[in-house]
């Protein structure tokens, strides 16, 4: 069974105030070639289909477009909802679209029944989780203890009645511990959405999506393919694929990346203001590229956005390194306070206003209020 693994469209998604929608069908496009000439059986896309709860008209078509085509293949198609996503909006018109072959995982109700395909090995169980909550496990199964993201995948696994002499796969979207997050991921506070990779046992493969970057976690067979596209500077370096997945007889599972490219590359450009408008420079690099500009010039250059737009028409965002920059980034929250999940910095806050420190008793209480607000918020 040849299974193509996506995840993370965000369509409709805006970089630094720049519409991505044009990129985005061009690279739907190259998926749907690459469909073409690698023949999956099934597409898998692992949630955060839009960026938004109520994506623009545009997204909406363009999605609309997307399946048409993946339709037109005769492909298998599974679509579970992320965190960025309404599940109830994306899985409208899910009962119509299951006779082109195209799949939606209903709002989590604590059932999930597989979308079984089959091949010369026999049945392959696909199992689409869509994000999910604690708080939500909690009101569906009041009788499981359920304290953590952990649990509350696990409880959700434990209620799919998965016979384990077959092969299945899952296709989820939440955070494993031990991955490696970028800039334009929603963050969650204290790192409490972490999920065990132990819970994820009973899967010969685990679709995961949530975070940007290509990777898997512990095992080659529990893997977030990433992103189509770069959404932030933080992902230059990445290399954005599409995840080939064979499913072969029980226990054997192949996986391979295939290369995507993108209309427009997302690059850092550091140097003087004389340097990255010498004539040589600019015309040796794409401009039409979106590009983060690190200007190292002493004085400030009047007009520099305006008139570095007129090389870089795609310029996202322009900075200044020099001694007056880095002097006042002394004079800012220092940067370790990035790293900080928000009990060490509500700890700090009150040690600062009370000239006491937390008692353990009090810090258990923040805590659990955080985690509270979190798997709670919308």
């Amino acid at each position: 069974m040849k299974l193509m693994h996506l995840s993370d469209l965000h369509l409709g998604k805006r970089v630094n105030e720049f519409s991505q929608i044009e990129d985005q069908a061009y690279i739907l496009n190259q998926i749907v070639e690459c469909i073409a000439t690698e023949q999956p059986d099934a597409v898998l896309i692992a949630g955060d289909v839009y960026d938004k709860p109520v994506p623009p008209i545009e997204a909406v078509q363009l999605l609309n477009s997307f399946l048409c085509d993946l339709s037109r293949l005769k492909k298998t198609v599974c679509i579970i909802s992320g965190n960025h996503d309404s599940a109830e909006r994306v899985t409208f018109g899910a009962a119509l679209m299951q006779s082109s072959g195209i799949f939606f995982a209903p709002v989590y109700n604590g059932s999930v029944s597989p979308i079984v395909l089959q091949d010369t090995y026999g049945p392959v169980n696909v199992y689409m989780l869509p994000f999910i909550k604690p708080a939500q496990i909690r009101s569906i199964f009041p009788d499981e203890s359920v304290d953590s993201y952990t649990d509350a995948v696990r409880v959700a696994i434990s209620h799919m009645q998965i016979d384990i002499t077959q092969r299945n796969v899952l296709v989820a979207h939440q955070f494993v511990t031990g991955a490696v997050r970028s800039e334009s991921e929603e963050i969650s506070v204290g790192g409490t959405d972490n999920v065990d990779v132990s819970v994820f046992a009973p899967f010969d493969y685990v679709a995961l999506g949530h975070l940007h970057g290509p990777q898997h976690v512990e095992k080659e067979t529990v893997r977030y393919c990433g992103t189509p596209l770069k959404y932030s500077f933080s992902e230059c370096d990445h290399k954005k694929s599409v995840t080939m997945v064979d499913v072969l007889q029980k226990g054997n599972v192949q996986v391979k990346t295939v290369p995507l490219v993108p209309l427009r590359d997302l690059r850092k450009i550091r140097g003087t203001y004389e340097s990255v408008t010498f004539k040589k420079n600019y015309e040796d690099t794409d401009t039409s590229d979106y590009v983060q500009i690190t200007l190292t010039d002493e004085n400030d250059v009047p007009d520099a956005l305006a008139k570095l737009r007129i090389i870089y028409p795609n310029l996202m965002k322009l900075e200044y390194d020099n001694a007056r920059t880095r002097s006042n980034a002394e004079l800012e929250i220092p940067q370790r306070m990035e790293q900080l999940s928000p009990l060490d910095l509500f700890c700090d806050f009150y040690q600062m206003q009370n000239n006491q420190p937390l008692s353990d008793e009090q810090k258990r209480y923040v805590q659990k209020q955080i985690e509270n607000i979190w798997e709670t918020s919308a």
